[in-house]
């Protein structure tokens, strides 16, 4: 089983105390193989920029089958986070990139929340944002 820290042959070093949690986390996600990544541990790492060629594919895989996934935020906070990485992060993933803009086509066109005039509910509001927001990149 491979971790990031193996596929990018980069060890860090283990933080200090002084460190915060999210760092902290963030160094045991490195270490921890990539098939028992959770949606939360995915939604931390690309959050953070971190391990996006190893981690970007799989949440890609998760999100095709549910779009509206949820880490510990909110429905869709993983393609919230998916949404805002930098474009040379899709490099090589065009095709996924294009499916999901299908299946999020579809999406908005069956949810409420498409509606921009409508003021919707917070959680709804993010999670229109991160789906519209994909959508038009």
């Amino acid at each position: 089983m491979t971790s990031i820290e193996q596929r990018e042959r980069d060890v860090w070093p283990d933080p200090g105390p002084e460190t915060t949690s999210l760092v902290r986390r963030c160094v045991e996600l490195r270490r921890k193989p990539l098939a028992e990544f959770t949606v939360e541990d995915l939604r931390i790492m690309l959050g953070q920029e971190i391990g996006v060629p190893a981690l970007l594919p799989l949440a890609l895989q998760v999100l095709l089958r549910d779009p509206l996934a949820e880490g510990d935020y909110y429905p869709g906070d993983l393609l919230a986070n998916v949404r805002r990485l930098p474009e040379p992060a899709w490099s090589g993933l065009r095709p996924e990139r294009e499916r999901l803009r299908s299946v999020l086509a579809e999406l908005v066109a069956d949810r409420p929340f498409s509606d921009p005039d409508l003021e919707p509910r917070e959680p709804d509001r993010h999670l229109r944002d991160a789906v519209v927001g994909f959508l038009g990149r």
